[in-house]
């Protein structure tokens, strides 16, 4: 698949370079030692269609003005064989470069060519990795940090994909340590009150104070009656654990795929230490030197892990910590399972965690640079102007499938992606659920109905859209025109750069200037009732743009719908 803005970027990279090598062999510049060039997008568009500060980079290695170095540049530099048309200098030193018009026109026969699969590339040569999200605790619905964090990792996930690499989503299910001792407890105390009445016992003031136990033990004693009231507390706690559990991960399943996440894998953590690895981590830590006794347990060292402070690995009581099972299962991940690079998505509030965590691979002599970590930031939902935390449904705190009833799962997945992760995200419920060109989701779903009434129309009128051969692409040369191709034109760079820095929020805002930039297009320039061979060839770039905005739709696991 191809990405032509790359090509262009990688054209004027290497213009650029072998004009500095001619510029150094005829003495015009010293020899100078060129890593990287940064080419970007001009702000104003007279002043062509990229730049490149380079001139401002090597001023002080090459001992002179950067406008003079800027001027040796061009003057030397040689454009046969790519798209540049004109090359110019301004500013303190920007060298500018102008494109033809032909790149934009390739851009449609490349559409037109792939289809769906515009706007795939392979940058990750197939690297096998890893995107662990949600992983919620699995003794509750669902909440607005599972939410955002799911629609992100989901997001990633699929951007990866469409990056070329090898894609594995993973749900980390915490079925074992304090929470499910807690969740039995809680599921036990419930029991007996609903048998015995609520004075019969008190429950945990920190347990799980949630609806969702007492609904759980009400069909338990529908089905098993008082049969486990004299039974000992740790069997009948596993009872309970082992009928409650699998409910709750199914739930969380079919809330996830709703919300259109499916994983390919859901990873129990009681699998690490029914198999010993956990076991078997923490004595390579110790091998390595990097734990230390006291207290009657197992601490990891401090300096291990650059704290002042040692971090425990096994209780006084000889059961692992979390960290511990932590640490277990990100060697699973690398070294059992093979994963080249591994991604999680947490909650701003484990920021702490990251810096441990790479320490603790590094201990193990796994490179750290392989695990990285999203950090997202919490949501404030906003209903009428002010903060909501109730649903309208239950009256209840929202939970993810409140969220979905209330907006549709296209609104959520847009809205939570419309902010790169590390920042705060304000969610105005009013707004997702408006029909109007306010709501950016709506605005970008309607571009596409348009397009597709508008093309249904036609197709009534006996008017079909023609191949790319079939046109003169010469014909779209209006500003407008020429606007909407270039705007199509950098989708698969939107795709590499989003890879590149994991954040799929530059996608929802990438469509959506892609719709707000056909909406200008189509007010200007008429499809219908044009000169034939005009209307023929505006055909196909409306066709492209359609094809644009459902792939980045799909992307996301919206939907585009073909009329509203």
């Amino acid at each position: 698949m191809r990405n032509i803005n790359s090509e262009i970027r990688q054209q004027i990279k290497d213009a650029v370079i072998n004009s500095i090598n001619k510029s150094v062999e005829t003495g015009e510049l010293p020899f100078l030692e060129i890593n990287d060039i940064n080419i970007e997008v001009p702000r104003e568009k007279g002043h062509g269609d990229f730049s490149t500060n380079v001139a401002m980079q090597i001023t002080k290695a090459a001992k002179k003005p950067p406008r003079q170095i800027a001027d040796t540049i061009i003057k030397n530099i040689n454009t046969n064989g790519t798209y540049i048309i004109k090359v110019e200098c301004a500013g303190p030193g920007f060298i500018n470069f102008t494109l033809d018009n032909k790149y934009l026109y390739e851009t449609i026969n490349i559409i037109e060519q792939e289809k769906e699969n515009y706007g795939r590339i392979n940058i990750g040569n197939g690297k096998k990795v890893m995107v662990e999200f949600v992983s919620a605790n699995p003794t509750g619905p669902l909440h607005m940090g599972n939410a955002r964090g799911g629609a992100l990792g989901d997001c990633i996930a699929s951007v990866l994909d469409a990056a070329g690499y090898n894609v594995t989503r993973e749900f980390l299910i915490n079925d074992a340590g304090n929470q499910i001792e807690k969740f039995g407890t809680s599921l036990e105390a419930r029991y007996i009150q609903l048998i015995k009445g609520e004075d019969a016992i008190e429950f945990p003031e920190d347990g799980y104070h949630g609806e969702d136990i007492i609904e759980h033990m009400k069909d338990f004693i529908a089905i098993h009656g008082d049969k486990y009231i004299n039974v000992d507390s740790e069997e009948r706690k596993k009872v309970f654990v082992d009928f409650a559990l699998p409910r709750n991960i199914a739930r969380i399943r079919e809330g996830l795929e709703s919300y259109g996440i499916h994983f390919d894998v859901w990873f129990s953590e009681q699998t690490l230490h029914k198999s010993g690895e956990v076991a078997e981590t923490i004595q390579l830590l110790k091998d390595k030197d990097c734990t230390v006794e006291k207290d009657g347990a197992l601490w990891l060292k401090g300096s291990v892990i650059g704290s002042d402070k040692d971090e425990v690995l096994v209780r006084n009581n000889g059961i692992p910590t979390y960290f511990a099972a932590d640490i277990a299962y990100h060697r699973n991940k690398f070294e059992k399972r093979g994963f080249e690079w591994v991604i999680n998505l947490w909650g701003a509030d484990h920021h702490g965690h990251v810096a441990r965590m790479k320490a603790a691979m590094a201990a193990l002599g796994i490179d750290p640079d392989k695990l990285d970590v999203v950090l997202f930031q919490l949501v404030r939902l906003y209903r009428n102007g002010e903060i909501a935390r109730m649903s309208k449904r239950t009256g209840k705190s929202i939970s993810l499938m409140d969220l979905v009833e209330e907006v549709g799962r296209d609104g959520v997945r847009f809205f939570f992606n419309t902010k790169a992760s590390g920042s705060h995200l304000d969610f105005d419920l009013d707004l997702a659920v408006k029909e109007s060109n306010e709501n950016p989701v709506f605005y970008v779903q309607y571009a596409h109905a348009r397009i597709c009434s508008m093309f249904k129309l036609l197709e009534s009128e006996g008017i079909k859209i023609p191949a790319v051969s079939e046109i003169k692409v010469e014909l779209l040369d209006k500003p407008e025109e020429l606007e909407l191709i270039k705007k199509l034109s950098e989708y698969p760079d939107e795709v590499r750069i989003s890879a590149e820095t994991l954040e799929p929020s530059r996608l929802t805002r990438y469509v959506h200037e892609v719709a707000s930039t056909f909406h200008s297009f189509y007010n200007a320039c008429r499809v219908r009732g044009e000169e034939e061979e005009i209307m023929k060839a505006r055909l196909v770039l409306v066709n492209c743009t359609r094809t644009v905005i459902k792939n980045v739709l799909d992307l996301l696991s919206i939907n585009a719908p073909e009329r509203m």
